[in-house]
């Protein structure tokens, strides 16, 4: 599968966070999607399921491990899920691995974090999932 054709989903709520991480991966070749919320996050994944999401721990409303929490609960959704955030414990972080995120960037966001952390979750799909 062509870097073209995997879809990623941008979950924050901070629009100066989501509008970094969507330029970074529109210019590496991604096809990228933005929600602000959990609610927004979970209309974006089911009219388009993603390849991959970052997702932002700390938003209002519901927040990221309760959405993680969520979709990990259902089969449809079994994408990789990287957790973003500023303010994120250890415990937290921790948390959100069990759940099944495959990996936890901090904000401020490193751009070669990102595209590292991107491409090894994206290769796990091509490990774990026969050809589409």
């Amino acid at each position: 599968m062509s870097k073209k054709k995997q879809h990623i989903l941008i979950v924050d709520d901070e629009l100066e966070i989501r509008k970094i991480i969507q330029e970074i991966l529109n210019d590496e070749g991604y096809s990228t999607a933005i929600a602000s919320s959990a609610d927004e996050a979970r209309k974006q994944a089911n009219k388009k399921k993603p390849d991959l999401v970052f997702l932002d721990i700390w938003m209002p409303e519901e927040d990221g491990i309760s959405l993680l929490k969520d979709w990990a609960k259902q089969t449809e959704s079994n994408f990789p899920v990287i957790m973003i955030s500023g303010h994120a414990t250890i415990e937290t972080a921790i948390e959100a691995t069990k759940l099944g995120a495959k990996d936890f960037i901090e904000k401020p966001v490193s751009m070669e974090k990102l595209l590292s952390s991107t491409a090894d979750a994206l290769s796990l799909i091509h490990i774990s999932e026969p050809t589409r």
